[in-house]
């Protein structure tokens, strides 16, 4: 008789480390058991320095650290970590691997995170964040805002542009709450990365435009004016662009203090979602020029889950 297989995901961006252990039953029908999530913030100052902080490095070891003795308690057979915008970026990046060679290799002897491409990004979070859409809806558009990246990806193309909600903190946004200016400064900025993305992805063809990821699932909890940071109520939610510029106006004209006292806005995340903030207004303005869609599904499901996918289908599970 057929037994349980239990996999684990690790995904290491610029802003958070997360963890997603799933269990794939001898009936093949997949389970989460845990779903976690810590923001370490691993690229911080790399867009200046071009180096990974030491103190980033030592915070994302003790995130990992903790999520390896959960996989041991679950007993994980396989895992995968990837590391994407901020190791892509780093001129030390051996001394994150070098940890976290350590740590996995106590699940699996040999394993480490890995750099992927941003293609493979896109797509991986395209397969996770499509996967409980009706799919009559489609053709689809998977927006993954990251830290430091944001993709863009359908099934028959994808881009990684190069801005995130810490780049563009980093970079333009150092005012608290951000000057006009500086406003100014990160939308032009933005543009002309979604100048790139539209070369590649035909935002006209789009029925529905899916967004994951810190920024749009805490843009969604708080447009819907959510007590509490739940992802059953914001997993499958759909909010309208206008709702989302409400939300996004009252963000910026707010100071990190402010954001954080709202418990919607996980801790780590409230300094650096007003950034986040002006790429997804950028996005709705690139959309409703070539597009009538004016809303976003919001989907807690994300590389994660393209990565547990891909976990169980090299098993031969």
């Amino acid at each position: 008789m057929a037994t349980a297989l239990r996999v684990a995901a690790v995904d290491c961006g610029t802003n958070s480390i997360r963890l997603l252990i799933s269990e794939l039953g001898p009936d093949g029908t997949p389970t989460e058991i845990s779903r976690r999530n810590t923001i370490v913030r691993l690229g911080q100052g790399v867009d200046e320095t071009g180096r990974l902080n030491p103190e980033a490095i030592e915070r994302t070891r003790r995130a990992l650290a903790t999520y390896v003795d959960e996989m041991l308690r679950h007993k994980v057979a396989r895992v995968r970590m990837v590391a994407t915008s901020a190791t892509r970026d780093a001129s030390n990046r051996e001394d994150f691997f070098a940890m976290t060679r350590e740590l996995l290799g106590r699940v699996t002897p040999g394993a480490k995170a890995e750099v992927i491409s941003g293609d493979e990004e896109a797509a991986l979070s395209f397969a996770g964040a499509t996967a409980d859409i009706d799919p009559a809806r489609g053709p689809f558009c998977v927006i993954d805002l990251g830290g430091g990246s944001t993709e863009f990806a359908t099934p028959q193309s994808a881009i990684s542009t190069q801005m995130g909600c810490v780049r563009l903190t980093e970079r333009f946004m150092r005012s608290d709450p951000p000057t006009e200016l500086e406003l100014i400064s990160a939308r032009v900025f933005t543009r002309e990365r979604l100048t790139e993305a539209r070369s590649v992805v035909d935002f006209a063809s789009i029925g529905t435009f899916v967004g994951c990821a810190g920024t749009f699932t805490t843009l969604s909890a708080l447009t819907q004016g959510l007590d509490a940071y739940d992802p059953v109520c914001i997993h499958m939610s759909e909010i309208a662009f206008d709702d989302v510029r409400r939300t996004t106006a009252t963000l910026r004209a707010q100071t990190s203090e402010q954001r954080a006292a709202n418990p919607v806005i996980l801790a780590g995340r409230a300094d650096v979602i007003a950034a986040g903030s002006v790429i997804v207004e950028e996005i709705m303005d690139a959309v409703e020029q070539v597009s009538d869609q004016r809303s976003f599904v919001i989907s807690e499901k994300d590389i994660l889950d393209g990565i547990v996918a891909g976990l169980y289908s090299s098993s031969g599970s």
